[in-house]
């Protein structure tokens, strides 16, 4: 049977080989570690008998939010391997954690790959972050009796939708977890429905909160800004995490006399944002000032950098098709900060904050009157700052709770 689930999936893959290869080609994701998506990860030697951890984050934002968890893991005597899905988040797990601890690629969902990639990882248990509960990975660690347990679990109301329609594909996945530690009980009830048992999911809040390091400088900031050549009498708004349907609109909303440093949250969409902020200063060519007061971080890695900077910051993916992106960072940082309605992956944490009064919502045509107006303002910038930062410290705590659960995972009497 598990051959018979290979192929089938081999047998899709072929057939929409043209899609996905353009896709990856125009993006320049076909240029990956493909022996590691098929399992061939290192050879990791034998390690302590029971204290084996894997620890498996998709992307940049996963891997982000592990920082506080691994070091709690790791000061209990835990051995933890991380593993990443994307390039951009292989990169940065290896950035984070590459001088301490084993970084491996997370395999494609074959059931070749995944017994492979067991064969050499030989972990003792798993956590996956978020999500990422697959069929072919998941039975694989049930024949071997290596329990998995999701943290910081978030499933959307679209993803559970999706979900639905192969539900009894799906199921036996989400039946196989020892627990669920989801951040909302919405994502809770999303859970069971999809087949966790109901005793083992728990909510625990989301450990983001935990990674938000409330400081008010930034390393490297100031070099950035120099390199930029940006003028640091005058006021400046940070974009981070745009995305393309954006720029057009942040270009035209910013204030004449502001700067606009625009950062898209991926590569591949770095010039088309170039086109659509006309004279902008390239960080990735090394340009040095711009006429028209704006700024592209095409890099990777430097956002912290640029929000440090910023009199006002404006956190994308939020005003268009997409749901969100992280807004932790730049308040943690003591900026004020403004989003779009498309928060849907981010819903609780939006919550928290406008709760707190320490973000501001609005739709995107009330963009230029909000920019211009808390520019204006800087004892209402000072505030939202503040009680953002507040907001933050109150929620903070699911990191350890989550280090718990993981080290009963890997308790010899589960």
């Amino acid at each position: 049977m598990r051959w018979l689930v290979d192929l089938v999936a081999l047998v899709a893959c072929l057939l929409t080989a043209p899609w996905w290869l353009w896709r990856l080609a125009r993006t320049g994701k076909l240029r990956s570690d493909w022996s590691g998506r098929l399992g061939a990860a290192p050879h990791l030697p034998a390690g302590t008998p029971g204290r084996r951890l894997l620890l498996h984050a998709v992307s940049v934002g996963e891997v982000n939010a592990i920082r506080t968890l691994v070091g709690e893991l790791a000061a209990e005597g835990v051995e933890v391997v991380v593993a990443a899905t994307t390039n951009t988040g292989f990169a940065r797990a290896r950035t984070l954690f590459g001088n301490d601890l084993p970084v491996v690629r997370y395999p494609l969902d074959f059931n070749f790959a995944a017994r492979r990639f067991l064969d050499r990882v030989r972990p003792d248990a798993i956590g996956l972050v978020e999500l990422e509960v697959w069929p072919a990975f998941t039975a694989a660690c049930a024949r071997r009796g290596i329990p998995l347990g999701v943290i910081n679990g978030r499933l959307s109301e679209r993803s559970a939708r999706r979900y639905a329609r192969v539900r009894a594909l799906v199921r036996p996945s989400f039946s196989r977890l020892a627990f669920a530690a989801v951040q909302t009980e919405a994502y809770a009830e999303r859970f069971r429905a999809l087949g966790a048992a109901a005793e083992r999911v728990v909510v625990t809040g989301t450990m983001k909160w935990d990674t938000a390091e409330i400081t008010d400088t930034v390393a490297g900031a100031d070099e950035l800004a120099n390199a930029l050549g940006l003028d640091r009498s005058r006021p400046l708004v940070v974009a981070g995490s745009t995305a393309p349907e954006e720029h057009a609109l942040l270009d035209g909303a910013v204030p004449e006399g502001v700067q606009l440093l625009c950062a898209p949250r991926k590569p591949e969409w770095f010039d088309q944002a170039s086109r659509d902020l006309p004279g902008c200063a390239r960080r990735s060519r090394g340009d040095v000032g711009s006429d028209r007061d704006r700024y592209l971080l095409d890099t990777i890695g430097e956002l912290r950098r640029a929000y440090a900077l910023a009199d006002l910051c404006v956190v994308g993916r939020s005003f268009g098709s997409l749901h969100g992106s992280d807004m932790m960072e730049p308040i943690a940082l003591g900026r004020a900060t403004v989003v779009g309605p498309a928060t849907g992956d981010f819903q609780a944490t939006v919550d928290a904050l406008l709760a707190g009064d320490g973000l501001v919502q609005i739709p995107a045509t009330e963009l230029g009157a909000t920019i211009a107006s808390l520019l204006a303002d800087p004892d209402r910038r000072a505030a939202l700052a503040a009680n953002g930062r507040a907001v933050i410290e109150r929620e903070q705590g699911a990191t350890a709770r989550h280090a718990r659960l993981l080290i009963e995972l890997l308790a010899p009497d589960r």
